[in-house]
């Protein structure tokens, strides 16, 4: 497989035309023009005003800062009206939505900037060293647009003001044409930029509103919980298809009562979030002091939930809930378990552990490390096709010679399926966790922990948590037989990671357990912890 690049092929024929997906929005503004598309606190925005500022802000893209088909787009923001416009815009004009995850440091968007080769920056106010940093690494940066009052670039509603009115149609696009690039790591620890297409984002769209959301209309409601440069952008375009309005909670700490009072008041459908948050949810007080009979759907992804966790919020909410289980490389999109399959007891039928059955047109085969199809009950690597995988990453040849086998794309993730074909995931091929639904991958970690002068061994490992699912554990050596501290490791860390990836504990030994070869293995690491007792235990934990 080629290393997926963003420009278009001229040999591909004419027959691969499709939809831009900016269109969604186009139809709504004609169709649905008065009705609200965005609330946010106390601001309201209908189909037909986010039409016209999606418009007037790509025309600014396209006339004072060149942007052009295929042209990367970087944005450092949390969630936000301006966030959904910028994407919106991005593929207006045929280009490039290239979302950061807004809690990583100055260094990690900056290396986001240089791998994809963006052409502009959008940057929230507040991430003044962001904007900075990624001007020093990206040299064809043309500028970067403050959203927000700040000195180091355009203002973005002064360019929303000065190009008012103007009316930009969406720009022919074919099936293939890259749309977005979702950063995702990947073994080796740096991020990998996915593509993603017009015409798999919009197979995934329609998969998403059947499988999770079915009878989704334009009267549904959608709380925005989630960073929408994630999972919960793929969900933003589901409501945006159908026509449903996205409430976006207040900037900030998540508050579950401000979450819920929202619920009862916009009269909420649906919402997507992770484990832990459904867990902050259902477990806060204000969940009995809110109606909150409206929800059809709460969608939950991104990590295992835990059983007692899972029946507690069925017994909150009733049958809502709605589990998937997918991968950046698969825009999400790879299993669901729906709510007639959620019980609230531990009856046959609810086949605890399983993460649901194969999406709508997407095929799970379980593989041997030679490629060979395996029988049900039988552990092997999930492997996935069918349209909604990724077109490949980013200029990436390596990545994409590992990560797709004769049209599976292989997902790192070991597994069984049982004979009606409900999936279960038994364990992971690399040492990847995922804490607050966000990967963590350790080897990432433990270079820079190397970079520490007195530290000469180190494995990162995830140890079961109760409310993120899996916080990272250190186990270190120290260089000579000296002395280590937790502060002084944490210090080489501090500002050059985001905080979810920081160990929240220390193990300090005076040599490393490692195989007769040398090697030094997570398994034989866990199982020495284990044994001398070194194990941190975690109320909670299971």
């Amino acid at each position: 497989m080629n290393s997926a690049t963003c420009e278009r092929d001229p040999a591909l024929p004419w027959s691969t035309r499709t939809s831009n997906i900016a269109h969604f929005l186009t139809r709504n503004a004609g169709r649905l023009g008065d009705r609200p598309a965005i609330i946010w606190s106390e601001e309201t925005w209908t189909w037909r005003q986010l039409d016209a500022r999606v418009s007037a802000l790509a025309a600014a893209m396209r006339e004072k800062f060149g942007i052009k088909h295929g042209a990367r787009v970087l944005v450092q923001s949390p969630n936000n009206n301006q966030i959904i416009e910028i994407m919106l815009a991005c593929f207006r004009l045929g280009a490039v939505w290239v979302p950061s995850n807004f809690r990583q440091g100055p260094d990690e968007v900056a290396y986001l900037g240089q791998k994809a080769e963006v052409s502009l920056m959008f940057c929230e106010a507040g991430f003044r060293a962001h904007a900075e940093a990624c001007r020093a690494a990206v040299p064809d940066l043309v500028d970067v647009i403050s959203i927000g009052d700040a000195e180091f670039g355009p203002s973005y509603e002064a360019l929303i003001d000065a190009y008012q009115g103007t009316d930009v149609a969406n720009a022919d696009v074919d099936r293939d044409d890259p749309c977005w690039l979702f950063f995702t790591s990947g073994s080796t620890g740096r991020p990998k930029a996915v593509v993603l297409t017009h015409g798999q984002l919009t197979f995934t769209i329609l998969n998403h509103l059947n499988d999770l959301m079915p009878a989704s209309t334009p009267d549904d409601v959608s709380l925005v919980v989630a960073p929408l440069s994630h999972g919960a952008g793929m969900h933003q375009l589901t409501q945006i298809a159908v026509g449903a309005v996205s409430v976006l909670l207040p900037s900030g700490r998540f508050d579950p009562a401000v979450a819920w009072d929202l619920v009862e008041r916009c009269k909420v459908t649906n919402m997507f979030t992770v484990p832990t948050i459904v867990k902050m949810l259902v477990e806060h007080p204000s969940v009995d002091a809110h109606d909150h009979s409206s929800l059809r759907y709460v969608i939950y992804a991104g990590a295992p939930m835990y059983r007692e966790d899972q029946k507690y919020a069925l017994r909150k909410l009733g049958r809502v809930l709605v589990q998937y289980f997918g991968l950046g490389e698969v825009t999400g999109a790879i299993t669901v378990l729906p709510r007639h399959d959620h019980y609230a007891e531990d009856v046959p039928e609810a086949r605890i552990g399983t993460c649901g059955i194969e999406r709508t047109g997407l095929q799970i085969s379980i593989q041997d490390e030679d490629g060979k199809h395996l029988p049900p009950m039988a552990t092997g690597e999930i492997c996935v096709t069918g349209p909604a995988v990724c077109a490949g990453y980013y200029q990436d040849d390596e990545a994409n010679t590992k990560a797709f086998r004769d049209g599976w794309f292989r997902t790192g993730d070991l597994g069984h399926m049982d004979a009606e074909r409900y999936l279960y995931i038994t364990g992971r091929a690399s040492d990847m966790y995922i804490s607050g639904g966000s990967n963590v991958y350790p080897r990432e970690v433990e270079e820079l922990l190397l970079t520490h002068p007195a530290l000469k061994e180190v494995a990162v490992l995830g140890i079961p948590h109760p409310k993120w699912g899996e916080i990272g554990l250190a186990v270190c050596v120290a260089e000579g037989g000296g002395r280590l501290d937790e502060t002084s490791l944490l210090a080489t860390l501090e500002g050059r990671l985001a905080k979810y990836k920081l160990p929240s504990h220390f193990v300090f030994l005076t040599e490393m357990p490692k195989t007769g070869y040398g090697k030094i293995t997570k398994k034989l690491i866990r199982e020495e912890l284990i044994a001398r007792g070194l194990m941190p235990e975690l109320e909670g934990a299971s």
